[in-house]
């Protein structure tokens, strides 16, 4: 007796049959699209989770971000570059992937943590967030999970995400 599971992931998984020339596949979490909307998702609960506990420091963030970008920005790739030079170091010596694993993981945090405070400056700048966060909250993870779902974008994303990135680790450097 087959699994309901084992009966229907392959339906779920190609839509037309591979033998007849057309292959459509339809896997979620894939891909452009499987990025933008793990973009849209990100930007979503960590901006809705910034605003709710952490509101001044939220808005602050974005003030950073909104009066000095180039600064910000710079911080961010300067960072960036920084993290991963030490992190190829760090796995180079084989004992330093104890250090180096859990340091991408709060490098990855605080990168979409950075990301998602320049995504509501442009956002809070768009449609504001007077009648509340939620407009603008919408505006960001839009903003982010459009420009992930396209090449051009990803290049985009990257400047924002690094100037982001810099409003939250430059008071930490200096």
């Amino acid at each position: 007796m087959q699994t309901l599971a084992a009966e229907v992931l392959p339906a779920l998984s190609t839509v037309v049959d591979p033998g007849s020339g057309f292959d459509i596949d339809i896997a979620v979490g894939q891909g452009l699209a499987g990025g933008a909307v793990g973009a849209f998702l990100t930007t979503l609960v960590v901006g809705a989770i910034a605003v709710a506990v952490f509101p001044e420091r939220t808005e602050a963030l974005m003030a950073v971000v909104v009066e000095e970008p180039v600064e910000s920005f710079v911080y961010g790739i300067l960072v960036l570059v920084g993290l991963a030079l030490v992190t190829v170091l760090l796995f180079v010596t084989f004992i330093g992937i104890v250090v180096a694993v859990p340091l991408l993981f709060v490098a990855y945090l605080l990168w979409a943590v950075g990301a998602t405070i320049a995504y509501l400056a442009i956002a809070d700048r768009l449609v504001g967030h007077d009648d509340g966060w939620l407009s603008a909250l919408l505006v960001a993870a839009l903003l982010n999970g459009a420009l992930a779902a396209t090449g051009v974008g990803g290049v985009v994303g990257l400047a924002v995400g690094a100037a982001g990135f810099g409003a939250v680790v430059k008071p930490y450097l200096g």
